[in-house]
């Protein structure tokens, strides 16, 4: 069914279109990612379950030339501990004056266990050269962070890399946003917590997304652990695969198929410690040295669209004013905007 209307609303709210019978176009289909059963997934009680869980995941991919996607974060940290020997892919902007204890940390995991470390230099023109093939793959506008991931698989491609590893369920299956974890949600603070643009501030017609959060409604609260599993995982995941698939790059995420056994400590989370689980697992790997901070991956979205003077489509509300928008929110808006562009030449 074709409601290009909705499907605009949709992406600024979720970053996803959520109703997978709803596209843009009649000559668009957008991708769709399909979770793990919960009934397929191995159950993990500590470090040590996950430590066992994540070596017979490289087990059978041994043989081939692995490649990882390495921040300076924990996730990808741990994954660098089952890879003496592989090759390891590291963002870099701005000539690496942008977020520079990010990439000592990178550099850091590499040494210790023994990985040959790689930079992917991402410009503005890295971004502007992969956001079209990305956006008819998917058939939708697409996450801030494909461009460069397909970025560095081409650059790993490019290496004879077989296999790229990354760690992004990390964040999904343990209980990374912390922000979201920080405490039980009325239900209208959370929507518009977890909106990520409001179409009204930025639409002529703007759709009503409240219907996707009702099923979480608990009362006056929302069960927004729930919401979180199914949106968010499904959000992040297929931003993956579609820059993988972009160019054919086989990859595995370890973490995604891993559950925790017992309930979600949101006590722990509230006092600081966001994924304890990996934090465990960090601190058996790299006992050396403190657990770094979680940070997003990095994009200098607001350097990108400092100047930007907001889209011109008929689509979207006349002087928006574009100093209340981050720069993730302006990359939304510029993205959609690229993407009606690119289906109605």
């Amino acid at each position: 069914m074709v409601d290009k209307n909705y499907c605009m609303s949709s992406f600024l709210v979720f970053r996803y279109i959520v109703d997978d019978e709803k596209d843009f176009y009649a000559s668009t289909k957008h991708q769709i990612y399909t979770l793990i059963p919960e009934d397929e997934r191995i159950l993990v009680w500590n470090e040590k379950d996950i430590d066992e869980a994540i070596e017979a995941q490289f087990a059978p991919v041994r043989g081939k030339k692995l490649g990882i996607l390495l921040s300076g974060g924990m996730d990808s940290a741990c994954l660098a501990s089952y890879m003496q020997g592989c090759d390891a892919y590291t963002f870099r902007f701005l000539g690496g004056d942008y977020q520079k204890d990010e990439l000592a940390r990178a550099e850091y995991y590499a040494k210790k266990y023994g990985l040959t470390l790689h930079y992917v230099d991402i410009s503005w023109d890295t971004v502007q050269a992969n956001l079209e093939p990305l956006m008819k793959q998917k058939g939708a506008p697409v996450h801030s962070i494909e461009p460069q991931i397909l970025a560095a698989a081409k650059q790993a491609q490019a290496d004879g890399i077989e296999m790229m590893i990354i760690g992004d369920a990390a964040d999904y299956v343990f209980a990374g946003m912390d922000g979201l974890h920080a405490k039980d949600w009325e239900f209208d603070e959370f929507v518009e917590r977890y909106t990520y643009l409001d179409p009204k501030m930025v639409l002529e017609n703007p759709v009503d997304m409240s219907e996707a959060f009702e099923k979480y409604r608990c009362g006056d609260k929302i069960d927004f652990i729930t919401l979180m599993h199914e949106y968010a995982d499904i959000e992040s995941y297929a931003s993956y695969e579609n820059a993988f698939e972009a160019c054919g790059m086989p990859f595995l995420d370890p973490y995604e198929i891993l559950k925790m056994a017992e309930p979600l400590d949101l006590e722990r989370i509230r006092n600081g410690e966001s994924k304890y689980l990996v934090r465990a697992l960090f601190k058996m790997k790299y006992p050396e040295i403190p657990v770094p901070q979680k940070l997003p991956m990095p994009r200098p979205v607001d350097a990108y669209f400092k100047t930007w003077e907001g889209p011109t489509r008929p689509e979207f509300k006349k002087n928006i004013d574009m100093s209340k928008l981050s720069g993730n929110q302006k990359w939304q808006l510029y993205c959609l905007e690229r993407f009606l562009n690119l289906n109605e030449q």
